[in-house]
């Protein structure tokens, strides 16, 4: 693997260095939303499509905990991004230190948190019924790995700002691939079933840990901490904060949505309504994955520049990659409209041993998920600007818009959303709650982003 420094981040042409920071961060969220797509297949297929909503009820609790990580991960990268371009290595390092020091205090208590109230915790999500069992089962085992989770997800946004692109690529990879040899194996062959599926992901979580551990020990990277620099720093604690709470509160108001979804959908139609919903939930974290995959790539490179007060170049990279995620996400797009029955039949168990109950939730399933994935993906092509928007403004350090705008399409217009339409509309009113939301958030993040390049991004601000 070619040698790469972030100095790079501020002298080769955007157009290359955006293709070479989002091909490695599509490709590792790529592998990673497949091994959530195929574990989903797996599960579905050898459990059954109860398991699939078990797990979907899980997900917001587990992946709010690790968020903490990812929300530390990216204040703290925007740091280190800016710090670098600014050539203070001292910050850099006390930052990533206290990175680490903050990840480990926070997850762990929010872990021992989760289990002591998962009775109530698990209902609370929609795990209700038959959901309970089988959902507090994988809950608890998973629980235990969340805080490697965490650390991952933090260190991969780290090793990012370092502009090495390919190494947080393989960081996401060995624990996808991991992930489903192990459900193969103790699902499939050792027939453990929910445990297995718990234990295969908890599984993924620690290979990616023992991998970015090694990535920090190794030459490849430039941060080599010292043991002060674990020492908590009030300064750089409050910096991180303010930033990783922009991405915090995404991921709780995320895990505030699948709470409503969940309850919503439970009382519109039982378990299998909520399996619904927990397909086009793996849809959205598959199929957008280059999409996803351009903004991690968009990050670094805008706040690398921004702290070079290279401001010709922050311009350009809002422009390229809204570009690049405009036309994947059309891409994207027409391929979800086209083939929405085929991508449900996936999902779906043919076992001729099946229960009655399990044929007829397979029944249900398939006749409601095209329609409704229809409707939740309808605005895809023009959400990257909402999504390049709100990144621009975290990459750059600018806490308060960026955490408004990332709260815009959750927050503001999505959950008032489901709460009303449904009243009036039932089932329909939820799936249009996703296109409407997407509009509107779109519009105002466009309006902000506008202003900021008119008003911050002039050229002559640098001089």
């Amino acid at each position: 693997m070619a040698k790469v420094s972030s100095d790079d981040l501020g002298s080769e042409s955007i157009g290359r260095l955006l293709i070479k920071q989002a091909v490695p961060a599509s490709i590792g969220i790529l592998v990673m939303s497949l091994n959530i797509l195929v574990d989903t297949i797996f599960v579905g297929n050898w459990i059954g499509s109860i398991a699939i909503a078990a797990i979907n009820v899980v997900l917001p609790v587990s992946f709010f905990i690790a968020a903490l990580g990812m929300a530390i991960g990216i204040g703290g990268s925007s740091i280190i991004s800016r710090a670098l371009g600014a050539e203070n290595k001292h910050k850099a390092l006390k930052t990533f230190g206290n990175q680490i020091s903050l990840t480990l205090l926070v997850t762990i208590t929010m872990v021992a948190f989760g289990l002591y109230f998962a009775d109530g915790l698990i209902p609370a999500f929609g795990g209700k019924g038959a959901i309970f069992k089988p959902a507090k089962i994988y809950y608890t085992i998973v629980l235990y790995g969340v805080p490697f989770l965490a650390l991952c997800m933090m260190g991969n946004t780290v090793i990012r700002a370092e502009g090495k692109p390919k190494f947080a690529m393989i960081a996401m990879i060995i624990p996808s691939v991991g992930n489903l040899l192990m459900d193969y194996v103790f699902i499939y062959i050792f027939d453990w079933g929910m445990e297995g599926a718990a234990w295969a992901t908890t599984g993924g979580y620690l290979l990616c840990f023992g991998y970015i551990f090694y990535f920090f020990l190794s030459k490849n990277s430039e941060l080599k901490i010292k043991s002060v620099d674990f020492r908590l720093d009030l300064p750089i604690l409050k910096e991180i904060g303010s930033l990783g709470f922009v991405t915090l509160s995404r991921q709780a108001v995320t895990s505030i949505t699948y709470l409503l979804m969940n309850n919503i959908l439970f009382d519109l139609g039982g378990e299998s309504m909520v399996a619904v919903y927990a397909i086009i939930g793996r849809m959205l974290m598959f199929a957008l994955f280059p999409v996803f995959g351009v903004t991690q790539g968009f990050l670094p490179i805008a706040g690398y520049n921004y702290g070079a007060q290279k401001y010709e170049r922050v311009r350009e990279s809002i422009n390229t990659a809204i570009t690049y995620a405009a036309i994947v996400a059309t891409v994207v797009f027409v391929g979800l409209m086209v083939f929405p029955a085929e991508i449900t039949g996936l999902f779906l168990s043919s076992r001729a041993d099946m229960s009655a109950e399990e044929m007829a939730s397979n029944i249900f399933v398939l006749e409601n998920t095209p329609a409704a994935m229809r409707w939740v993906f309808a605005a895809t092509p023009i959400i990257a600007i909402q999504l390049i928007g709100a990144a621009y403004f975290q990459a750059v350090g600018k806490a308060v818009p960026a955490l408004l705008l990332t709260l815009t399409r959750q927050g503001f217009f999505f959950i008032p959303l489901i709460l009303i339409l449904p009243i009036y509309l039932g089932e329909l009113g939820v799936w249009l709650s996703f296109p409407i939301a997407d509009t509107l958030s779109t519009i105002v993040t466009g309006y902000f982003l506008r202003r900021e390049v008119k008003t911050s991004l002039r050229i002559d601000a640098a001089a």
